[in-house]
């Protein structure tokens, strides 16, 4: 087996795996016959989410010569993303290809997209930071799996502006490792990387991949994924709007509600004055209803607006704890150094 060391890794391979022990040994051989034609230096990184079958004893006793191989077993289940996240931060390589450990990814289709992120991304000759898969001829059933998939892809599209993607479920994708150096990831947020990453300048495109048909074991999520993935959504839509200005968030809702205490004073004043009434009688400021409306929205108003400015200063305290900016400097120039 060839030496694991970090000067000779261009790609690391995050494999997260729960209970597939009909399917780690493998996909650990297909994978690394594939990889062992390639050029690049490559390690796979097996991320166990609580198995609590074979997967580890069989994925160790398969791969215990080989050098290249990396196992992180969690004590419990903590889920996909905690999963891709440990893998990620263990990655050594210069691009991170997280893929499913179900065998349904093609391990072919890894060199082809790592191939593409080298490709020039617009006239300037830069190229690509992030080649994200579309399983666009999906094994899987339509009911219980695509259908909700098709849905939730065309939510989070619209909300999120990421045109250039059609999959966001596809967990086979490539990433150059500096454009997820601060990405932080929580829930089902992985999905949401790639818009994540555009928001702060990141380069994204999409290839399609193979996505073959469950040969064992037995899925892991199911629709209740899908509501999770929706709640997530809203607050990757929140951070990447308004984490650096949340104020502006609240202040719209608390305009809003400015608004309709205006109009509940001018329909009451009304009222009053014999302008608009519903039995030729004025209605007592006392007596109106829309008085006690206008005191109840310019209430929520004020603390709409006060929560706004405790989110400002909570972003504020957020970036300076950490010592981290709200934007990404891709390259710096000075005359001169050349």
């Amino acid at each position: 087996m060839s030496e694991n060391t970090s000067h000779n890794i261009r790609v690391s391979i995050v494999i997260p795996v729960m209970n597939e022990q009909d399917n780690i040994v493998e996909l650990y051989r297909e994978l690394v016959a594939m990889m062992d034609q390639q050029s690049d230096g490559y390690e796979v990184i097996f991320v166990d989410d609580g198995s609590w079958d074979q997967t580890v004893p069989r994925l160790k006793e398969a791969a215990a010569d080989d050098a290249r191989i990396s196992i992180i077993s969690f004590k419990k289940n903590f889920g996909q993303t905690a999963a891709m996240a440990a893998g990620f931060e263990a990655a050594r390589g210069e691009v991170i290809c997280p893929m499913d450990g179900d065998r349904q990814n093609d391990p072919a289709d890894v060199p082809r997209l790592v191939a593409k992120l080298d490709e020039p991304a617009d006239d300037l000759g830069n190229t690509w930071d992030i080649v994200s898969g579309w399983r666009r001829d999906r094994q899987d059933k339509m009911m219980s799996r695509r259908l909700p998939s098709i849905i939730a892809n065309k939510i989070v599209k619209k909300l999120t502006w990421t045109d250039e993607i059609h999959d966001f479920g596809c967990s086979l994708k490539a990433y150059r490792k500096e454009v997820l150096e601060d990405v932080r990831l929580y829930g089902e947020m992985h999905r949401f990387i790639p818009a994540i990453c555009k928001w702060r300048g990141a380069r994204v495109t999409e290839e399609v991949v193979n996505h073959r048909a469950r040969v064992a074991g037995y899925s892991k999520y199911g629709l209740k994924r899908t509501i999770k993935v929706l709640l997530d959504l809203i607050t990757v839509k929140f951070l990447g709007d308004y984490l650096a200005k949340p104020i502006y968030f609240f202040g719209k809702f608390s305009m809003a509600f400015m608004v309709l205490m205006v109009l509940s004073i001018g329909l009451a004043l009304f009222q009053k004055f014999g302008v608009l009434t519903f039995d030729g009688e004025p209605v007592k400021l006392n007596n109106n209803i829309f008085v006690l409306f206008a005191m109840m929205t310019g209430l929520i108003s004020v603390m709409v607006l006060m929560m706004g400015v405790l989110s400002e200063l909570m972003a504020r305290v957020y970036h300076e704890s950490q010592d981290r900016r709200p934007y990404k400097i891709r390259s710096v120039f000075r005359g001169g150094d050349a």
